[in-house]
């Protein structure tokens, strides 16, 4: 049955296996594989496409997989391996992106109002622990709890924006297939499924809701996915 899975999903999913266990394994790999913001001194540049082989759990890891190997074969099969491969990393590279404009903007906005109000960000960022015994106003307790921790504690990491990317170009090129919705008892078009996802990802992260999801990634993977669909659309049929 695996070996009935086109070359390039396959091979994506035993990557993404192998590094999961050799993660598991050897756990200071996620300290230079998982993606960091930017301005941190952990960051590293090829952290932009590590991210996406990196997991957080057994659950995530299957989840991930398993949509891939849902939808990927389809679009492998009518793209071609080439246009396919382009499709995965630049939807991953499209999620990275906007995630971390958003965490810029968000870390930018608490900078500003944190030196307004005296509090040695930088001294912060640098040395966390120094300040656990500082007493400071609960406006700056409040910024660097919401805006500032999350960024420089958190890292981004799994395929979820690269496979984001592959289900809107699936509903794009193939808007009226149906697919199966956990609680839904009737098979519903991707055409409908897609946009409420995006939205939910969107009013989760904006109002502050994420749980620690990047949900803003999959939305930057799926704008990636459903311009590139829109645009090798018109010559599907070319490719084969």
């Amino acid at each position: 049955m695996f070996n009935n899975i086109p070359p390039i999903t396959r091979n994506i999913i035993i990557l993404n296996i192998v590094v999961f266990i050799a993660a598991l394994v050897m756990p200071q790999l996620n300290d230079y594989l998982a993606a960091y913001f930017p301005l941190l001194p952990q960051f590293r540049s090829w952290q932009i496409v590590t991210h996406m082989f990196m997991h957080g759990s057994f659950m995530h890891i299957l989840f991930n997989m398993f949509t891939l190997f849902s939808f990927g074969p389809i679009l492998e099969q009518s793209l071609g391996e080439k246009k396919y491969l382009i499709l995965y990393f630049l939807s991953g590279l499209g999620a990275f992106l906007l995630y971390t404009l958003w965490n810029f903007l968000q870390y930018q906005n608490a900078y500003t109002e944190l030196n307004d109000l005296g509090f040695n960000i930088q001294g912060y960022i640098a040395d966390p622990e120094s300040f656990i015994n500082t007493k400071v106003p609960l406006r700056v307790q409040e910024l660097v709890s919401e805006k500032i921790n999350p960024v420089i504690f958190g890292r981004m990491v799994g395929a979820s924006g690269a496979i984001f990317g592959v289900i809107a170009a699936f509903a794009t090129l193939y808007p009226d297939s149906k697919i199966g919705i956990m609680f839904i008892p009737i098979p519903v078009k991707v055409k409908y499924v897609l946009p409420v996802i995006i939205i939910g990802s969107i009013a989760l992260e904006v109002t502050g809701n994420a749980g620690g999801i990047a949900h803003l990634a999959h939305v930057g993977g799926a704008i990636v996915g459903f311009i590139l669909a829109k645009i090798w659309k018109k010559h599907l049929y070319r490719f084969n």
